[in-house]
């Protein structure tokens, strides 16, 4: 018995004084949370999008308790209800967010371009992407497959005779699609009246021609009927600044003028 009680202590005692090392290691190298965290991570919507620049919700939550100077309507998908809801309980002044939606720079459906090969292989636009560039004829392209529409949180996407179509009234800006198309087709812009250019193709226009009747010739109509000056034809392929765009005293006349219908136009009303 005495045997055993002299082994038993020792490792009893060692246990005591580790257990107690840890408890107050615990205490002086803890990390202390700010009380805040927890209600600012529970106004933001969750979608872990990356639309604020900051690594998902909970990277924007620790900013926003970190730092004063992390402006609270940066949650696009939560829009002014979140910004509010964050303004309220960090006590600053609430500024409202710059909602958008995203568009897609492509018109190539199927009766306006076709396919120029046969294509067996991974159902998805990066796979696809992989082989001479896609099955479709113009290289510049929506690839059909449907990446952007998977990955979207509210199914605002949906391809539609091959050519990936946003609904803007379901779209909330999180621009994860921006990110999932390998062809770099759909953009963010500003949740108002507006004018697109449906074309990515920056081939000269009668190669364009040939792979899409929808695509932008690069011939600069839109360009000089523009009031506002805000569009320019660059690398054969017009560009539209959307915040001169917004202000456009004769909105869509560009889309008129459009020789080929690259351009069109959304109302938000």
């Amino acid at each position: 018995m005495e045997a055993i009680l002299t082994a038993v202590i020792p490792v009893v005692i060692i246990g005591v004084i580790c257990a107690a090392i840890l408890v107050i290691a615990s205490k002086v190298m803890a990390v202390k949370e700010d009380e805040r965290f927890p209600a600012v991570r529970e106004c933001l919507p969750g979608a872990n999008c990356g639309a604020c620049g900051y690594a998902g919700c909970d990277g924007y939550a620790k900013a926003l308790c970190e730092s004063e100077n992390v402006p609270t309507n940066l949650c696009i998908p939560g829009a002014d209800s979140t910004a509010k809801q964050l303004s309220e309980i960090l006590g600053v002044e609430f500024a409202d967010v710059a909602e958008q939606v995203a568009v897609v720079h492509c018109a190539g459906d199927c009766r306006h371009t076709q396919d120029k090969v046969t294509y067996f292989g991974i159902e998805s636009c990066a796979a696809a992407k992989l082989t001479y560039g896609g099955k479709g004829s113009c290289t510049y392209g929506c690839l059909g497959f449907g990446d952007c529409a998977n990955i979207c949180p509210q199914d605002a996407i949906c391809v539609a005779d091959g050519v990936a179509r946003i609904y803007p009234h379901h779209c909330i800006g999180c621009g994860m699609c921006v990110k999932a198309c390998p062809n770099h087709l759909i953009s963010l812009v500003a949740d108002t009246d507006r004018a697109v250019v449906a074309c990515s193709n920056k081939d000269k226009g009668s190669q364009t021609r040939k792979v899409c009747s929808n695509g932008c010739i690069g011939c600069k109509k839109c360009e000089k009927v523009c009031p506002l000056g805000a569009i320019t034809v660059s690398e054969n392929v017009a560009v539209i600044d959307c915040g001169k765009c917004a202000q456009c005293p004769d909105f869509g006349v560009c889309a008129k003028n459009c020789a080929t219908g690259a351009i069109g136009t959304f109302s938000v009303s």
